[in-house]
């Protein structure tokens, strides 16, 4: 198969992907070659215009459904979706790609593909340039970029697009974890404090190694003590003071299991 040049993304957020192009109808004459037509799709996408792209990707296909082309006129859609903000339309693109062409030489970088919109998808016009703190968003798509980073990190180790799903990986578990103890501080709050304990000990059996430990450790200590679990209260406290001596938390929720 030829080489063809795959965009690559990196860094956590992206600008928007609006093109500032008016949208107008375009045809690829009859005469047109494959080539021509996926040279006129990909100098499109060279310049934003994701929807003159798209339609060239469109008629490609239609018009040869078969080879080398018309695999990446798929693949590309999927990219060229993503950058015009129509995530689900993206998803379902590369998902097409990836179950009908499942042998692709190019299947890591759909994989990374998939999970950078996921990594995206749930991320507003307003946010994508005003800070806010990410364990406070929805974990859905996180979760699901999680899945699709690890998959490309496992299945191929070596590629290209490795070394960043990597870090998104780090990224992604870390902001999964705080999440998890957002929650359990809410069911804290609420009374609910079986439910506290349990967000507590998710985070130490799926997210070990990450910083919403120790608080997830004390957050466990502190519900059990309220449920009067004090040996699940004070083996909480000892894990928090054998992996983080020093915490501040450790003396006040030890002052209330003397009590």
């Amino acid at each position: 198969m030829k080489k063809y040049y795959l965009p690559l993304i990196f860094g956590l957020s992206t600008l928007s992907g609006c093109s500032y192009f008016e949208t107008q109808e375009v045809e690829a004459e009859d005469s047109w070659t494959v080539e021509r037509i996926y040279s006129e799709a990909k100098a499109a996408l060279s310049t934003a215009d994701y929807h003159t792209a798209l339609q060239y990707y469109s008629q490609l296909e239609a018009r040869f459904p078969f080879g080398d082309y018309a695999q990446q006129a798929l693949l590309e859609s999927a990219y060229a979706y993503y950058k015009d903000d129509e995530p689900e339309t993206a998803l379902a693109t590369i998902d097409r790609f990836m179950r009908v062409y499942p042998l692709n030489p190019n299947m890591d970088y759909a994989i990374y593909l998939r999970g950078l919109i996921n990594f995206n998808r749930d991320i507003g016009l307003v946010e994508k340039y005003i800070p806010r703190d990410e364990s406070q968003r929805d974990p859905g798509s996180a979760r699901y970029a999680l899945t699709d980073f690890t998959n490309l990190v496992n299945r191929y180790p070596t590629s290209n697009y490795s070394e960043d799903a990597a870090q998104r990986i780090v990224y992604l578990r870390n902001r999964l974890a705080q999440h998890e103890v957002n929650v359990a501080h809410y069911y804290m709050r609420r009374g609910a404090y079986l439910a506290a304990a349990n967000r507590g000990k998710y985070v130490i059996e799926n997210y070990p190694r990450t910083p919403a430990m120790p608080e997830a450790l004390l957050m466990m200590a502190k519900a059990y003590k309220v449920l009067e679990l004090n040996e699940l209260s004070v083996d909480a406290l000892r894990v928090l003071e054998l992996n983080y001596p020093g915490h501040p938390g450790v003396a006040a929720v030890r002052q209330t299991q003397l009590k």
